[in-house]
């Protein structure tokens, strides 16, 4: 007889009900998440959340990368590309948003995977090292592109979606931002994602049991471009302004920051991080010049106590409050 134990999750003897439960606390968070314009009325705050979609994705989509071990450190220059792209389409060819983000999407994706294969063998800090020069490059040629990017003083005229209120630009992000993770989400826990994460733990194990691993590393930073892309040009027609500072080596760092401190090892991470960076700073707004070192004091914190990020904040609330009511009960028996 087979005495393995059946994990929890797969046991006939589990109720159907708990596997609704995940589900469901999600649906209830994109409810609230839906019906907050109804009940904030200020518009700065809204511009603020709709800011927070956008960096929420773009974590996302670098975690996606990250999973197969590699750091990208050109990722904010793929949020450019998805953006200049937009808004050249829209400025000087007139094309509808419709076919603009679409299109910016499509060219990041593209050039991640053309730029991609030059790195794919590079492992760890050379990749880190030769991404990072990657991203300079590419955020040099969109300053130096004259006229048809705007410059170093960035580029103007793009033609908005919606006009007015920020409300309908509010629920495009939030319809942007669901349909990324849903499509990363499925990518990550698809045989695909397995593959990479495969790899990330030993590339040599990974290929000798025949997993082609240039061929997924390539692939992961695809989806990963085109999926910031898409978030990038959806922005270039909300701000009708790009500027080359906003996706500098600076904004890549603000991007991995925001992935570390919610956690790079779940996929989670970056939905708990990417807010409490956004959002506190601005709550705080007097000290916002010390927005940078509060933040970095705060991932040296969760590096040292939470090294899986703030996404283990309950699991080690709970290891806490059972080692305690161990301790009783030892102090309990001691004395008895």
């Amino acid at each position: 007889m087979n005495n393995r134990q059946i994990p929890a999750e797969y046991s006939p003897n589990t109720p159907k009900r708990t596997k609704w439960v995940k589900p469901l606390i999600l649906a209830v968070i994109v409810i609230v998440i839906a019906i907050l314009p109804l009940v904030i009325k200020s518009s700065y705050i809204l511009h603020i959340l709709i800011l927070t979609f956008v960096y929420i994705v773009a974590s996302a989509s670098f975690r996606t990368i990250a999973i197969s071990g590699q750091f990208a450190l050109a990722h904010a220059a793929f949020l450019g590309i998805g953006a200049y792209i937009a808004g050249m389409a829209s400025r000087w060819l007139g094309w509808p948003p419709w076919f603009t983000i679409p299109s910016g999407a499509i060219v990041a994706g593209i050039l991640g995977v053309i730029s991609g294969y030059p790195f794919a063998r590079l492992r760890s800090l050379y990749y880190s090292m030769g991404s990072l020069f990657l991203g300079v490059a590419i955020n040099t040629a969109t300053s130096a592109a004259g006229i048809w990017t705007g410059g170093y003083s960035g580029l103007t005229g793009v033609h908005p979606i919606f006009t007015g209120s920020r409300v309908p630009y509010y629920y495009l992000f939030l319809g942007l931002t669901l349909l990324s993770l849903i499509a990363l989400y499925r990518f990550e826990f698809s045989r695909i994602g397995l593959n990479l994460k495969a790899i990330a733990q030993s590339h040599q194990v990974a290929s000798s049991v025949g997993i082609n691993e240039v061929w997924y590393r390539v692939l992961a930073l695809g989806i990963g471009c085109f999926f910031v892309g898409l978030i990038g040009a959806g922005y270039a027609h909300y701000n009708m302004v790009l500027s080359p500072t906003s996706f500098n080596l600076a904004a890549t760092l603000w991007i991995v920051m925001y992935a570390l401190i919610g956690g790079i090892e779940s996929f989670a991470g970056p939905l708990i991080g990417t807010p409490i960076l956004v959002i506190i700073p601005e709550v705080f707004r007097d000290l916002k010049n010390y927005s940078p070192y509060v933040s970095a004091g705060i991932l040296i914190i969760i590096v040292y106590f939470m090294p899986k990020g703030l996404v283990d904040l309950p699991n080690l609330i709970l290891s806490l409050f059972r080692n305690r009511k161990k301790d009783k009960k030892a102090a309990r028996a001691a004395e008895t």
